[in-house]
């Protein structure tokens, strides 16, 4: 990569921290540069994190994303893409949040995880991952793009940083051996309505399987999954708009609910 692309890069990752701070969209990077790479898109989402790491915010997990079909089918894309948690963007079940914060955010439920320790390499299976696991959890990911539209293409999610802007994490249980996330239903409602439901083998077969391939993605750029660490496996249902004065609530056999106010 070439000190022009690094310069286009560099921008691009400003644009992104400007439209989000000052909650004017732009166009999307696409519109800017046809053809776009996923890796550079990647690089984009890197320097935007690195700037806000350098402000003194802290990294605190991963999120998987258009894990699931519906997901792929609602966003246009065929393929899962990756981005990162920050501190700031992690809140308590029950939390409010303000919507006029936000720009076009839209809400979707899904599995989550806490790791006991780290997860690396290219060929991660699933027998590791459970071992890596220590706490699961539902969580209720809301997300939001600093462009014009939800209109995009992955390399255009992945640059901004996968589209998340907060998590809402429910209570955390030990992962049990006998515990199949596959078969487990997710209900999400709208102010006591339910209206979208989804198991979590929506995601890839099994919502573990986000794990293998995030941890195989991280390992190409030289990271990996560490100990401690928050992973969102993707949505099971298609988004949902999240609109002012609402609650939002996501509830499923075996693990505790998750529930957001939006005020």
């Amino acid at each position: 990569m070439d000190e022009q692309d690094d310069r286009w890069i560099a921008a691009a990752a400003a644009a992104l921290l400007a439209a989000e701070y000052e909650r004017v969209p732009i166009e999307a990077l696409t519109v800017r540069r046809p053809g776009l790479s996923v890796e550079t898109a990647y690089r984009v989402q890197e320097v935007a994190v690195a700037r806000r790491t350098a402000s003194g915010v802290r990294v605190v997990g991963h999120k998987a994303g258009v894990t699931s079909r519906a997901m792929q089918e609602q966003m246009g894309v065929d393929e899962p893409d990756s981005g990162v948690l920050l501190d700031h963007m992690v809140l308590p079940a029950g939390s409010a949040l303000d919507r006029c914060v936000l720009m076009q955010p839209r809400v979707e439920a899904e599995i989550a995880f806490r790791l006991g320790c780290d997860l690396a390499g290219a060929n991660v299976g699933l027998d590791e991952v459970r071992a890596a696991v220590k706490e699961v959890f539902l969580a209720l990911e809301v997300i939001d793009t600093r462009f014009t539209s939800w209109r995009l293409t992955v390399a255009d999610s992945i640059a901004d940083n996968a589209s998340c802007a907060r998590v809402v994490t429910g209570p955390m249980v030990p992962l049990s051996a006998d515990m199949d996330l596959a078969a487990e239903l997710l209900v999400v409602s709208i102010d006591g309505t339910a209206v979208a439901t989804g198991e979590g083998r929506a995601v890839l077969g099994d919502p573990l399987r986000a794990l293998t391939w995030l941890a195989g993605r991280l390992h190409r750029s030289g990271d990996g999954l560490r100990a401690g660490q928050l992973v969102l496996a993707g949505a099971v249902h298609a988004s949902l708009p999240l609109e002012a004065r609402s609650t939002v609530r996501a509830r499923s056999s075996h693990l505790p609910p998750v529930e957001l106010h939006v005020r």
